[in-house]
């Protein structure tokens, strides 16, 4: 097994890296350090994240956070694999970010991960994009946004219990199950009954581990793969709604337009 970390863009202060892990249950976690501020967006798989700051699951759409210096470690208990694009920042570059974002009242990352959210669906979109059309200009900007990003959404660490190991591979299970159908029809009764769970404590623990619900998982997934098919091919766009699972055109240029900011067409059509 093994960790492939290619550059695809830097600049003065900051890197982009696309890392690709295939590390799995059979693999000891190890431990290793943030050379720099570091920014992690999951695009697919998932793994186990634990720094000073606490631990976490992290799955697709989530932000792994990293202080310059800090000694973490990732490992693969439940499942094999996953890819994620890295930001990784000198203290100067991101502290000099950090003066003119709105709210930030720490350079200094408080917590271990941000879950998924609809705020950072655009984001990790036009990263994808960005890496797929070779557009390492892109990144310069992308780089900031992500900062800011990161600084602007933390909040403070709080006390939760932690779900137990097995609850935590039974949803690491149904997030993966999602990320490779979340076209088709996927009920909680079902993804709860797959995992061995009742429907409330599934969605309660659900929620706990990814910070989303089931639900929202799902939606958020498909309207990220909808958003690149829309700048990654000529496809109608009635087709690509319906393909990522949505059963009704209106409801799909309704919620595309809350979380991107613009209708599917507009977005299309975006230099």
């Amino acid at each position: 097994m093994s960790v492939s970390a290619d550059i695809i863009a830097s600049g003065d202060g900051w890197q982009v890296r696309d890392v690709v892990c295939t590390h799995g249950p059979q693999d000891r976690p190890f431990q290793e350090q943030h050379t720099g501020v570091s920014i992690a967006a999951v695009i697919a798989g998932t793994f186990q994240y634990r720094t000073r700051q606490g631990g976490a699951t992290l799955v697709p759409g989530a932000l792994l956070l990293g202080n310059a210096g800090a000694c973490f470690e990732c490992g693969h208990a439940h499942a094999i694999g996953d890819r994620c694009l890295a930001f990784h920042f000198t203290p100067d570059f991101f502290e000099a970010v950090a003066v003119d974002v709105p709210g930030a009242r720490r350079t200094d990352f408080a917590t271990a991960s941000l879950p998924p959210s609809d705020a950072l669906l655009p984001l990790l979109t036009d990263a994808e994009v960005a890496h797929a059309a070779g557009d390492g200009d892109a990144f310069e900007e992308l780089a900031v946004r992500y900062a800011g990003a990161a600084l602007s959404l933390q909040t403070p660490a709080t006390s939760v219990s932690q779900p137990s190991a097995r609850d935590k591979r039974r949803v690491t299970a149904a997030v993966r199950r999602i990320d490779d159908a979340a076209h088709a029809p996927l009920s909680l009764a079902a993804l709860a009954r797959d995992a061995g769970m009742s429907a409330f404590h599934f969605l309660r623990t659900f929620r706990r581990v990814t910070g989303m619900t089931p639900h929202q998982f799902i939606l958020r997934t498909r309207l990220q793969r909808a958003a690149l098919r829309l700048r990654q091919s000529r496809d109608a766009i009635t087709t690509i709604a319906f393909e990522a699972g949505f059963n009704d055109l209106s409801t799909f240029n309704r919620r595309f337009r809350r979380l991107m900011g613009s209708s599917p067409r507009a977005y299309r059509a975006r230099p």
